[in-house]
């Protein structure tokens, strides 16, 4: 089972989201710790709401969540999903 840690700068992106669009944020975060596995991971890559990064030395992926980007990365060894980054689609990749 995976767990979800939230990095200062990705807790201020949320802060800076208004509050329904937090709580959709925070309870997809929910399910997607919570179903998260090898299965999992590739049917989302599949239907392109999950998307490895290119150009990045470690593996840090992006998840679509409506018009909000998560960029996360997957410490396998303490198995934790790592929030980096919540923005807007404009704002994702600068």
């Amino acid at each position: 089972m995976y767990t979800l840690n939230f990095t200062n700068l990705s807790k201020k992106d949320l802060k800076k989201i208004d509050k329904s669009n937090q709580l959709f944020i925070k309870k997809s975060l929910i399910d997607f710790v919570g179903n998260f596995n090898n299965e999992y991971e590739i049917s989302l890559m599949k239907k392109g709401v999950i998307k490895k990064l290119k150009g990045k030395s470690e593996d840090i992926y992006r998840l679509k969540l409506r018009s909000y980007r998560v960029i996360y990365k997957k410490e396998d060894d303490i198995l934790i999903i790592l929030v980096l980054n919540v923005t807007t689609r404009e704002d994702a990749y600068k």
